[in-house]
């Protein structure tokens, strides 16, 4: 597994220059990432997590459980995704051996993916082509490549940084950190990604410690592999929602969300509101218009005093995920933090 204890190395990332041999690209976004380096920085400071390409194996052909025929613990993490009508979870327990599904939903190739040393689990438009496992990191996070370009994109990124494709932006959706009860209840119709993978894996066993109880990697201060920026807040895991825009980067510590039910920071001269979703235990981020008085009256949000539903509040919806606060630091050094 990337990451496991194994020591960095030097990372070879492809050449931005194009070739007219490659097949065609993922679906690319009309509009840009904030990218805080010259994209050469991110290529040239990569290192290799200790594993070859395609060494942590993607699953390109998942198969799908009913609810009534999984036992999962209620407090066990599942990414959920709901696209095209369709309901789905991929337990962190697989992905933690997988990092990336190329699937489908709703007759839309995707990609869900997962970096367990950053925790952060994102979707990703795939087209017609598939998203593998360079075996290689920067700032501690999964580097994807796809199989038709080779091109080289981090996770969290979401932009190329080697490979004919450099500087271009996936189109990106998101997937919720959640836990196995809350989505089942949420969405009974839905199916959860199977063990039948292919591949001999212990899925009852996470090699770099557990979610449920929290404990070893995912709750100690240690930084396996070096990151651009160490920025001291918050405890290096502690649990952010973070977006981006092409000009900004804002984040909301998890724990004072919940608290708060919602909050506003600026960057960039835009103003984004964070709204907490008790279902999934999740949160939405909106640009904030400006034009109406956003509050929280401790059980809805309320948009001038009048009570809301939290996904129908005024302004453009922006993609946020969940993140290790030191993950989303090393990326984003200036980015705008909202904490307790």
């Amino acid at each position: 597994m990337a990451g496991c204890l194994r020591r960095p190395g030097q990372a070879n990332p492809p050449s931005a220059e194009a070739d007219d041999g490659v097949g065609p690209p993922p679906p690319l976004a009309d509009w840009s990432r904030l990218v805080p380096s010259d994209l050469e920085r991110y290529g040239d400071r990569s290192l290799s997590g200790g594993v070859s390409q395609d060494g942590i194996p993607s699953i390109d052909e998942p198969t799908f459980w009913s609810l009534a025929e999984v036992n999962y613990e209620d407090a066990d993490p599942v990414f959920g995704l709901l696209r095209n009508g369709v309901a789905k979870a991929y337990p962190q327990r697989v992905l933690v051996h997988h990092e990336i599904v190329n699937d489908e939903i709703g007759g839309e190739p995707v990609s869900v993916t997962y970096c367990p040393l950053t925790g952060t689990a994102q979707g990703f438009r795939r087209g017609e082509t598939e998203f593998g496992v360079t075996g290689s990191l920067v700032n501690s996070n999964l580097i994807m490549y796809d199989r038709e370009t080779e091109s080289w994109w981090p996770q969290m990124l979401a932009t190329a940084v080697g490979g004919p494709h450099t500087g271009n932006v996936l189109q990106e959706f998101e997937v919720t950190w959640t836990t196995f009860g809350r989505w089942a209840e949420a969405h009974p119709d839905s199916t959860v990604l199977s063990i039948d993978t292919g591949y001999l894996r212990d899925y009852d066993d996470d090699p770099y410690g557990s979610y449920n109880p929290l404990r070893e990697y995912y709750r100690n201060d240690r930084i396996v592999f070096e990151v651009f920026n160490e920025d001291d807040r918050l405890h290096p895991k502690a649990v952010v929602i973070g977006a981006r825009t092409a000009d900004a980067a804002v984040a909301v510590e998890k724990d004072r969300l919940r608290e708060a039910g919602l909050l506003t920071t600026s960057s960039g001269g835009t103003t984004f509101a964070v709204v907490h979703e008790p279902t999934l235990d999740t949160a939405i981020v909106y640009r904030d218009p400006g034009d109406h008085a956003l509050g929280h009256d401790g059980d809805r949000p309320t948009v001038d005093g009048e009570s809301r539903d939290p996904g129908d509040l005024p302004g453009e919806r922006v993609v946020s995920f969940d993140a290790m606060w030191f993950a989303w630091a090393a990326y984003y050094p200036d980015t705008a933090l909202e904490r307790a």
